[in-house]
């Protein structure tokens, strides 16, 4: 379509003036399940990590603690991807990874670092971004991934490559843990996953038989868990190390890598065929998800330092139910739009000042 700007003094046929004075079209109206799915998902994540220091009074705990680190990372990696689909290195899509990912992983390995050596009296506590420090890899997995976008659309069979890539890094122990690079590989296959998705196929696991099966299929999986937490080593779960450094042979990664990817992947697909459609009070919070998962990092991290699961009332039963209840209501909060305002400067910089300025013709280009 040819240009047309003020200094212009060519004659302009109607059909294309009707066209340059229509109005812009509306943003994309937001997709309410994918919103449900990411805030039921980051409660997931603060309910795990408000777990984790009971799970060695409780083997319930420990059970239920190992079925949700199965597939709450799993999911939100898909969904990731998922929305990576048209990422692709357009200028204005690079500004927004680097404002809505860099920067923030930046900031907040940076904050987080400083606020363990504060807390835990620790001056010795490096700030390194080439070792990301608890919360953080997600985001500098998501920068790696995103970057790699346009390769996984190019090649044939992405998803058994992405998955051969993550049983070689599970064998790897070499690898080491700058970058995080163990997570970043063995996590790889759900972004790709997620990037060959289409709306399709998340419509099919939204039905109503596969939401019924997706219940004694769960509570099955809640009885092996509790049978196999005393047996098992549940690190496998948290894909940051390889076989050799988990004690097991390495053949072992292979294996593990294969069946891990296939239990997530059964777990994640009832999850989404319990999450709603519809718009729910919740669904506006899913907009906030990053927010909350990055800021209760502190509140976790200061329970741990400071002790405060030591009180004899928070070791049983109801000290679980307690324990899940305090943590949604805090990650609920801070996904909330008034937090989400607060701390923008962190995780939506606008920072035009780093950047050139985009020619007015491809503004909002495809």
């Amino acid at each position: 379509m040819t240009q047309i700007t003020e200094r212009s003094s060519r004659v302009v046929p109607a059909e294309k003036t009707a066209e340059a004075a229509a109005p812009a079209p509306r943003a994309k109206k937001r997709d309410a399940f994918f919103d449900n799915a990411k805030y039921l998902a980051i409660v997931l994540v603060a309910v795990g990590h408000a777990w984790e220091p009971l799970r060695d009074g409780s083997r319930a705990v420990s059970a239920l603690y190992v079925v949700v680190y199965a597939f709450h990372m799993p999911a939100f990696i898909i969904i990731s991807g998922y929305f990576s689909r048209g990422f692709d290195f357009r200028p204005d899509r690079v500004r927004r990874l680097i404002t809505g990912i860099a920067v923030p992983y930046i900031l907040f390995e940076v904050a987080y670092s400083l606020f363990h050596r504060w807390a835990a009296d620790d001056p010795s506590m490096p700030v390194s971004l080439l070792d990301p420090w608890y919360l953080t890899w997600f985001l500098l997995a998501l920068f790696v991934w995103r970057m790699t976008a346009p390769i996984w659309r190019l090649v044939r069979h992405p998803v058994p490559l992405a998955l051969a890539i993550a049983a070689l890094a599970s064998v790897s122990p070499d690898i080491g843990d700058d970058l995080d690079l163990q997570r970043v590989l063995q996590f790889l296959p759900f972004f790709v996953l997620g990037l060959r998705l289409k709306p399709e196929h998340f419509q099919l696991v939204r039905r109503r038989e596969v939401r019924v099966l997706a219940v004694p299929v769960f509570a099955a999986t809640v009885v092996f868990a509790y049978w196999a937490v005393s047996r098992m080593n549940m690190a496998w779960f948290f894909h940051r190390d390889s076989a050799q450094e988990l004690a097991a042979p390495w053949w072992s990664g292979i294996l593990m890598t294969f069946a891990l990817f296939g239990c997530s992947l059964v777990l994640t697909a009832c999850f989404f065929a319990w999450v709603p459609g519809r718009r729910m009070w919740f669904t506006a919070l899913g907009a906030g998800t990053l927010c909350g998962y990055l800021l209760h990092g502190f509140l976790a991290q200061s329970a741990s330092t400071w002790d405060w699961y030591d009180a004899d009332w928070l070791h049983g039963p109801s000290a679980a139910v307690f324990v899940t209840l305090v943590a949604a209501v805090v990650v609920t909060l801070l996904c909330t739009p008034p937090v989400q305002r607060i701390f923008r400067f962190a995780l939506e910089p606008e920072m035009a000042w780093a950047f050139k300025a985009e020619p007015v013709g491809r503004r909002g280009g495809s």
